[in-house]
């Protein structure tokens, strides 16, 4: 099932989202609190789930901003993690996640750019990704990294940390790969959960 954000169930929380990305932009008022903006993405996930919602890898392709994030507490006696307090990205630093498709048509499979600026300070992050659209869950695996500073590259090559050469990735069950599982595609928007319990939001870079 494709998604529906027209229906009253859903209007409160895309609203909600919506004003964030806007203000965010510095198009619209003042930001939802962190506290407002994280009950809707909770509402967002909660609705994804109950409708059954499956989004295409296509719907993911481009280039997004990070608007917003939360962290993740671990709480031994309940032998589990709870959400820790979110926060919007400081406009001084500029977090983009890109996706992008390899030329096998619906095989899921592409790569994703996770590039950070800050100041005169460009770091980039590059690898492989698999989409699997039944349960909206993209794995990725960053094997090559690039460092400029004052636009002058200094560092440019594979990385260690990158466990998984790009056709050994492919291989690898999913549980044994850092993932997104994103619960809200928009045209202007997408959210998700990340494998460690954080939630994320982005909005589409214009």
């Amino acid at each position: 099932m494709t998604a529906d954000l027209t229906s009253t169930a859903t209007f409160e929380f895309v609203t909600v989202l919506s004003h964030a990305a806007g203000a965010y932009r510095g198009q619209r008022g003042k930001r939802p609190s962190a506290e407002i903006l994280v009950n809707a993405l909770l509402q967002a996930e909660k609705s994804a789930k109950q409708q059954r919602l499956t989004y295409p890898f296509e719907s993911l392709l481009g280039k997004w901003q990070l608007c917003f994030v939360t962290g993740t507490n671990k709480v031994r006696k309940r032998g589990g993690i709870v959400l820790g307090k979110g926060f919007y990205v400081p406009k001084f630093i500029t977090i983009h996640a890109s996706f992008n498709a390899i030329l096998e048509q619906d095989s899921g499979r592409g790569e994703i750019i996770n590039q950070v600026e800050y100041g005169p300070l460009l770091l980039k992050l590059t690898g492989p990704v698999q989409y699997f659209s039944k349960k909206n869950l993209l794995a990725f695996d960053f094997n090559h990294m690039l460092i400029s500073l004052f636009g002058r590259v200094v560092y440019n090559r594979p990385i260690r940390f990158g466990k998984l050469k790009t056709e050994d990735f492919y291989n690898q069950p999913i549980a044994k790969l850092p993932f997104f599982g994103f619960f809200l595609v928009t045209e202007d928007m997408i959210a998700a959960r990340g494998r460690g319990g954080g939630l994320a939001l982005w909005i589409r870079e214009t």
